[in-house]
């Protein structure tokens, strides 16, 4: 049976994998969140599923995303990455995650976790939109400029409003697949 999908993964199956069992869902353990950040900021000015294509790659070259020892990666670290092709090869988006991760740790000790401080935006329950057509999506909103804003202010790097919402629709802060897509009324 063909399951009707939104529009943007169809015809690759790594894609309708994402799409079908994580996209929209939400997510609220920390160290996934860590994940999903440090892979939309490495997304900025790429396509997703040139992220996803590494993603494996990206978790062993940070160490399966654990936030304390990325906030703890010293110059020779930066520079392994740098030099590892599995990954993208940025040094701005490296020292991002690097600063990023130390960030994230200072929200865990305001807030309790990064968990309770993402989903504060929405009082912990994910805006549900309504779209026809996947292309309908905005790339932002005000509710991302606004997170964005807060975000850079604690520090944060390459935490545009664009990925910012990017990273909303990822943890499921956002319900973007469209209405007729199999996974909107599962989520």
């Amino acid at each position: 049976m063909n399951k009707h999908r939104c529009g943007w993964c169809i015809g690759d199956s790594l894609y309708e994998s994402y799409h079908d069992n994580e996209w929209g869902t939400p997510l609220h353990d920390d160290r996934l969140l860590f994940e999903f950040l440090v892979l939309e900021t490495f997304q900025a000015g790429l396509s997703w599923i040139t992220i996803l294509r590494k993603r494996e790659n990206f978790r062993l070259a940070f160490d399966n995303f654990d936030y304390k020892m990325v906030a703890q990666y010293n110059d020779a670290k930066k520079e392994e990455l740098l030099q590892n092709a599995g990954i993208i090869r940025n040094r701005l988006k490296v020292n991002s995650a690097i600063t990023n991760a130390q960030n994230f740790i200072k929200i865990q000790e305001e807030f309790g976790s990064f968990d309770a401080y993402i989903w504060s935006f929405v009082n912990d329950k994910p805006i549900v939109n309504s779209w026809k057509h996947y292309k309908d999506c905005p790339a932002n909103t005000e509710l991302s400029d606004r997170i964005s804003k807060d975000l850079k202010e604690r520090g944060f790097k390459f935490v545009g409003s664009t990925v910012v919402y990017a990273f909303m629709q990822a943890i499921g802060m956002v319900n973007d697949h469209i209405v007729d897509c199999f996974r909107y009324h599962q989520i």
